[in-house]
């Protein structure tokens, strides 16, 4: 039943952004396919390396980020309680939605079924954002991976507290630090929220996007701050690769519209993203 709704949503999201978009008949399928693999690799690449290019703002907002994780930290035991025991006040749908969507194998269901969708009917603009949805979750994947294992952050349901630390140790209960699943989903989402103009659709689209990540929250399985963090992970992946692919291919997104600016506000007793469009 859930592998027949991701294809449902597969289905309506492609045929939602295929409606304006450029179609080039003439070239090959195979030839779009090694193209576009080539754009999917050498992005994952480029988000890896940028951070090498970045000068002071980028620092700066980076220090920001690392400041408020730091400041949802010191109320992580307060927030996991409200969350835990406000669990069973969710509806079953919306919870199963938030494992089912934010799982790696259901989640390249959805994004190759995009990249798929415009290969077979050659249509650039859900080519791209196909290879921007695959390659976004790639690099957000791999990296949590890996700071996962060094960081060996204890997970709520290991009732150790937030305080727990044994970098590289195997066992999944130490694998809390950030989130796979908040990471995948909103990735998507913000992807996917970039091919519409509408603050609403993309505030919609957004919120969608951030109930797996919460839905780890409501489990026991990660802190407030991992979330957040996973959460401002993507936007920063997903941005870093949508430039990128600007120079590879004609679609843009929304070109004529503003740009969206997101900012973290951060000082004495303040903490919040804000988001200008």
């Amino acid at each position: 039943m859930n592998k027949l709704i991701t294809l449902l949503f597969v289905l309506s999201f492609s045929n939602m952004i295929a409606q304006d978009s450029i179609h080039n008949k003439s070239e090959s399928r195979w030839k779009m396919f090694k193209y576009d693999a080539g754009n999917m690799f050498k992005s994952v690449g480029h988000s890896y390396i940028q951070p090498l290019h970045w000068k002071g703002k980028q620092w700066a907002q980076f220090g920001g980020l690392i400041a408020g994780t730091g400041f949802i930290y010191l109320s992580d035991e307060e927030t996991s309680s409200i969350m835990k025991a406000n669990k069973e006040g969710v509806p079953l749908l919306i919870r199963d939605y938030g494992e089912f969507y934010g799982n790696p194998e259901n989640n390249y269901m959805v994004t190759s079924g995009v990249y798929f969708a415009g290969l077979i009917t050659k249509n650039e603009k859900l080519r791209r954002t196909g290879v921007l949805l695959i390659a976004s979750a790639t690099s957000t994947g791999l990296l949590q991976q890996i700071v996962k294992s060094v960081v060996g952050r204890a997970r709520p349901v290991a009732g150790l507290g937030k305080d727990t630390f044994d970098p590289f140790e195997k066992h999944r209960n130490y694998h809390s630090f950030p989130s796979g699943h908040a990471l995948m989903a909103f990735t998507n989402a913000y992807a996917i929220g970039k091919q519409f103009k509408s603050p609403w659709v993309k505030a919609g689209i957004y919120t969608v996007g951030a109930i797996p990540g919460i839905s780890r929250l409501w489990d026991g399985q990660h802190w407030l701050s991992d979330v957040v963090f996973s959460w401002a992970l993507s936007i920063v992946t997903v941005e870093c690769i949508n430039r990128y692919l600007d120079r590879k291919y004609n679609q843009k997104y929304n070109s004529d519209s503003k740009n969206l600016s997101w900012n973290i506000n951060f000082g004495p007793g303040t903490l919040g993203v804000s988001m200008q469009f």
